[in-house]
């Protein structure tokens, strides 16, 4: 039998239909923003940033989590005696601050959420520090104030031998023609950048890529993203997350990472799974017009980025989808509801 998110407990049907009822409920909140000199831009519902709107600047929040993946740095922990806590403090951060660039908002403040099931965990005084030292660390790649936390100790509801990291970010948008919008046209030109390896999709590696730096320097020559996407869980699946239906067509997908294949044979994992749920070897996707693409890698070249053209945009109807044609691969639509 091949393992799928499905099987590990995830069902992103049952969290995204979560996520939209959400979506639907905080709309009738928007309201509350004019008294405070601000609104709802429409097509920030949605996203993976949540934007708030002024008359010169836009603010954008977001609120992420790393997941299960300390369970794999408590594993080594207990076998090996080696201590990952930094890096996966750098992975939380990386997952929060990484959405909120996809707007075009580059982080001001980061929030520390560590949730425990007894507050014995923060005794080891070697982990805390990791966890502490990392967290740092990761504010600092993202160019971002260590704005401050909580760490509630949740007797009965957290496994006393665990944390739950998570965190929130605010970042700006100013001018606000910095905007990445969503403005896909056909032809764009798709962009994707290297990840670090399985990032925070489960397993203990190297820490996850932090992309601010890559928007911030494409912000500084005037170079236009039309739409950014941060590839974690949903795979590639994740380049078709903007509303309006076109056809990502990846024609240059790189030969799989041989970590990931030796996931998809030990696991045994499909193809067709891990595209859908791991990055496989991409962090970070922009699409752009075709002739700004030469200067997307070489923006991201200068900051450090690996990236390069691996396909294009196009229309075909009212279909949305992804497709790896050399693969034998297609997402439609309907396999990503997070609106």
């Amino acid at each position: 039998m091949s393992l799928s998110y499905d099987s590990s407990g995830v069902r992103y049907d049952q969290l995204d239909g979560f996520k939209r009822a959400c979506q639907r409920a905080a709309r009738t909140t928007a309201g509350e923003l004019a008294a405070h000199g601000y609104a709802e831009p429409a097509t920030t519902r949605g996203e993976s940033a949540y934007l708030i709107e002024a008359a010169d600047h836009y603010l954008a929040h977001v609120e992420e989590g790393l997941g299960t993946k300390n369970l794999v740095a408590d594993a080594v922990y207990a076998a090996t005696g080696r201590n990952f806590y930094r890096e996966i403090a750098i992975d939380t951060v990386a997952t929060i601050v990484n959405d909120l660039a996809t707007c075009g908002a580059l982080p001001i403040s980061v929030a520390m959420h560590a949730a425990v099931g007894d507050s014995g965990w923060f005794a080891d005084e070697g982990r805390m520090q990791a966890l502490v030292d990392g967290w740092a660390e990761g504010c600092r790649r993202a160019g971002a104030v260590w704005g401050g936390g909580e760490t509630p100790a949740l007797q009965g509801i957290v496994n006393p031998a665990t944390v739950v990291l998570a965190g929130s970010a605010v970042g700006r948008i100013a001018p606000k023609h910095l905007r990445i919008t969503g403005d896909v046209r056909e032809g764009d030109a798709i962009v994707f950048l290297a990840s670090s390896g399985v990032q925070t999709n489960g397993l203990l590696l190297a820490p996850s890529v932090i992309y601010v730096a890559f928007v911030r320097e494409c912000q500084r020559r005037g170079v236009k993203l039309n739409y950014a996407a941060h590839v974690t869980g949903h795979g590639w699946r994740k380049l078709m997350r903007l509303e309006e239906p076109f056809v990502y067509e990846i024609t240059a997908p790189r030969e799989a990472p041989a970590l990931f294949k030796f996931l998809m044979e030990a696991g045994p994992i499909t193809r067709r799974e891990a595209y859908a749920t791991f990055n496989l070897g991409v962090g970070f996707a922009a699409c752009v017009a075709p002739a700004a693409a030469d200067a997307v890698l070489a923006a991201a070249q200068a900051t450090g980025y690996d990236a390069w053209l691996a396909g294009r945009v196009r229309k075909d109807g009212a279909r949305k989808a992804v497709v790896v044609p050399s693969l034998g691969l297609a997402y439609e639509g309907d396999t990503l509801q997070v609106r």
